[in-house]
Parts: C-alpha cells; sequence; structure tokens
C-alpha cells in the first residue's frame, strides 16, 4: 500500500488517469465495491506495476532436491537457490524502460494483458512467487488490493510536504521497505461519495 500511494503521488498523471476510469465505472454516488474489480483494468494493472518494481518479498529461496542441470549450469541436490525477483522485474530484458512506473504495459486495447499474470505462470512477474510454495495469501490480497486502492484514490487527494518527487529507495530487509518513511496528508475530493 505504502509503495501503490508513493507511485501515485509521484505520477500525478497516472492517479488522474485511474479516477477517471473510476469515475467512468463507478461514478461519484457510491463507494468502490469488490463487484467492480473487473472493470477496473487500470487500477489492477497499477497494482501490476506495484509488484514488478516494489515486489512483497524479493527474493525467493528454494532448495534443489535431485541433482538437475539448467541451461548448462549443474545444480547439486540439497542446492539452496534465490531467485531475485526485484532484480528480474527491473531488468530491461523483459521490461521496456524497466524503472519508469507505467501501468501501461499491462494493458492492451483497454484491456489487462492476460500473459502477464502474477501467479507465477510468467517468470518475468513473480511478486507472490510461483508453484506449490507459491504465497497462500495471494488470493485475498488480489480480492481486497483492488477495493482498497481504487477506494484511497477514488476518496482521497494525497498530499506531502515535499514539493520533489518522493524517494522511492528502499532499505534492508526481508521485504524491501522504504528507506524513509511515507508521511503524506489525505484531503477528501470534492466529488468523493465519502463523507466525514
Amino acid at each position: 500500500m505504502e509503495w501503490t500511494l508513493v507511485e501515485l503521488i509521484n505520477n500525478p498523471k497516472v492517479i488522474e488517469k485511474a479516477r477517471q476510469e473510476i469515475d467512468a465505472v463507478i461514478g461519484n454516488k457510491r463507494l468502490v465495491e469488490e463487484s467492480d474489480t473487473p472493470n477496473l483494468p487500470y487500477i489492477q494493472a497499477i497494482i501490476k506495476e506495484v509488484f514488478r518494481l516494489h515486489p512483497p518479498i524479493p527474493l525467493v529461496i528454494r532448495k534443489s532436491n535431485e541433482n538437475v542441470t539448467i541451461k548448462g549450469y549443474d545444480i547439486p541436490v540439497g542446492s539452496i537457490l534465490f531467485v531475485n525477483i526485484w532484480s528480474i522485474g527491473r531488468n530491461s530484458k523483459y521490461w521496456e524502460s524497466p524503472l519508469e512506473f507505467k501501468p501501461d504495459r499491462f494493458l492492451e486495447g483497454g484491456a489487462l494483458k492476460g500473459s502477464l499474470d502474477i501467479k507465477g505462470h510468467n517468470f518475468t512477474l513473480l511478486p507472490f512467487g510461483t508453484g506449490r510454495r507459491s504465497c497462500p495469501g495471494i488470493n485475498m490480497a488480489m480480492r481486497q488490493l483492488p477495493v482498497v486502492i481504487a477506494t484511497l484514490v477514488q476518496c482521497f487527494e494525497w498530499n506531502v510536504k515535499e514539493k520533489r518527487r518522493l524517494n522511492v529507495d528502499e532499505r534492508g530487509g526481508l521485504t524491501a521497505p522504504r528507506a524513509t518513511d511515507l508521511v503524506c496528508f489525505p484531503s477528501v475530493c470534492k466529488n468523493s461519495p465519502f463523507k466525514v
């Protein structure tokens, strides 16, 4: 959530496009609901782009349970393997302009590209890992995130003290958190269905 807000604050055109999508699909008479999610492909593309640049867990660790050779590399049984999801998401071999926040890369003709899922079928986007050991929380996360993010976009303007771009550096840790905490101030949008 924090990374999503940072990227949205740093990219006002993205948040504006998300608001336009929400206005077109839902309007301003009611709040976003879970049933609206399939009709909000841009919100889903924002989530995928945040996962690409800021995966929840930057490294997936596996242990080889047999001797294998992959692309000429011998991997003995018992080897500990690290898959650097963070690096894959920033690799120019797989992503055009990999350091730019561009949710549109996940859209084709206004719809989500089916070829770029987050369930581990596409090995260039693995925010929840892959296979039998993938994150068990994926379904819950992907039901809640679009609703929460769309609601934050629909109802609030996000203001920061800094007049410059927010820092996107990370500090060490299991989840690659921001190097500095995000301090922002929400104000209710004038057309928001949310009433204080």
